[in-house]
């Protein structure tokens, strides 16, 4: 047993023995000044070897990046005294409170409420086209902020992306009435964060481009490097002023609608001239698994005590052939709820998240019911159900939809008469 090794299990990480892949990494760690980007696949581990790396590295400030509060609270756990562990948000959070000089007050539908406010004042016929695309419209307002887009109206702040390279990034064009709301509602946002009011994506867009004294460490630690936006990587720039250790996997780069960069971690690797290092053994996943994935990460290992596992790829199905308690995972939420349809056998109860059912409801309700107005489809769509119900596990809620078999009539909606 090496030394390091040895040192390693005597700390408190301790009943973890790194495997070799590891032990390479945390030994760059302690004998180099290297910025380190570790490769970790699906079950590598990644997050425990941050927390040896903490363990095996003298004692000194160091600032640990979660991707969400609850990995925080769990890393927070398993990390030595002399590691702070916060998240964009929480950083973010208390350099604009700084820089604000007062305190701060969290509105989750600020954007919300200032874009109504903007199509409520808006002529009739433009105010029908804006609420037919309201939701994509709050959508952009949110791609905007993580893209690091700044209205040309506006006399402060960093732009991190033109006015003609955002709207061509776009997947869709939007409709100029879209482009006219999203310019408005940020230029809204902006002048109330000034005065204290802020959402969740402000926390990030205000304390990075618009000012603000970041706190400095001598080492920074980011996990889930491949889920980082483009302005995630902005703040990044202000926070490291040392050396960076980043762990993540290119290969699971899944949340590009939310603004991550598809090439987030070869983009931290070129700005940060990081030094790569592999995980690549799985602790996760079965053997067939491991080799099924193999076709796109050839490399992919699975540990010495790996069950066999079972894959299995018919060439058809349908909700006959989906078992209780089954697992679906879908691009669309569209095939879910068509799975929700009864036919020959009982409707299958689609569970989607809280998110899931805030994005997809807007679109069915369009689907379902004869009229565009948003406000009534929304509120009719209920009609649609034969069961909705709520709960809450491990924070998050759940909705449990099941369609009705024979949906009630909808009468049409009637237009008001002119005359007195």
């Amino acid at each position: 047993m090496s030394e390091l090794l040895a040192e390693i299990l005597a700390k408190p990480s301790g009943g973890l023995i790194p495997t070799p892949e590891q032990q390479a990494i945390i030994e760059a760690a302690r004998s180099t000044t290297d910025n380190l980007l570790i490769n970790a696949l699906a079950g590598a581990a990644k997050t425990s070897t941050l927390v040896m790396i903490a363990h095996a590295l003298p004692a000194q400030p160091i600032l640990s990046l979660a991707f969400n509060k609850r990995i925080a609270v769990e890393m927070a756990s398993r990390l030595p005294g002399h590691v702070l562990c916060k998240t964009l948000n929480a950083i973010g959070h208390g350099v604009w409170q700084q820089a604000t000089s007062g305190r701060l007050t969290l509105d989750t539908k600020k954007s919300y409420n200032i874009l109504k406010g903007l199509v409520d004042g808006l002529r009739r016929t433009d105010k029908t086209e804006a609420y037919e695309s309201f939701s994509e419209t709050l959508k952009l307002v949110g791609a905007a902020k993580m893209a690091g887009y700044i209205p040309e109206k506006s006399p402060a702040g960093r732009r991190l992306i033109s006015c003609d390279d955002f709207w061509a990034s776009l997947d869709e064009d939007a409709a100029d009435i879209s482009r006219d709301l999203v310019d408005r509602t940020l230029m809204d946002s902006i002048t109330a964060s000034y005065r204290g009011f802020i959402d969740f994506d402000d926390q990030i867009y205000m304390s990075t481009l618009f000012g603000g004294t970041f706190p400095r460490f001598p080492l920074v630690l980011v996990d889930e490097a491949q889920d980082l936006s483009a302005i995630n990587h902005a703040m990044l720039e202000k926070l490291v002023v040392n050396r960076l250790i980043a762990v993540g996997d290119p290969w699971q780069s899944i949340y590009a609608f939310r603004g991550a960069l598809s090439t987030s971690m070869a983009t931290l690797r070129d700005r940060f001239k990081m030094k790569e290092m592999n995980l690549s053994i799985s602790f996760r996943c079965p053997r067939t698994i491991v080799e099924r994935a193999r076709f796109r990460a050839p490399h992919m290992q699975w540990s010495e005590w790996a069950e066999e596992g079972q894959v299995n790829a018919p060439t058809e199905w349908n909700s006959d052939s989906i078992g209780d308690g089954a697992a679906i995972i879908c691009r669309n939420n569209a095939p879910l709820f068509e799975l929700a349809k009864p036919k020959a056998r009982p409707p299958l109860k689609i569970r989607l998240s809280a998110f899931e059912c805030f994005l997809a409801l807007g679109a069915l309700s369009q689907a379902l019911l004869p009229t565009r107005n948003q406000s009534s489809n929304l509120q009719g769509l209920s009609n649609f159900f034969q069961a909705i119900s709520l709960r809450g596990s491990s924070g998050t809620t759940f909705f449990t939809l099941t369609l009705r078999e024979s949906p009630p009539h909808t009468p049409k909606v009637r237009k008001k008469s002119n005359r007195s």
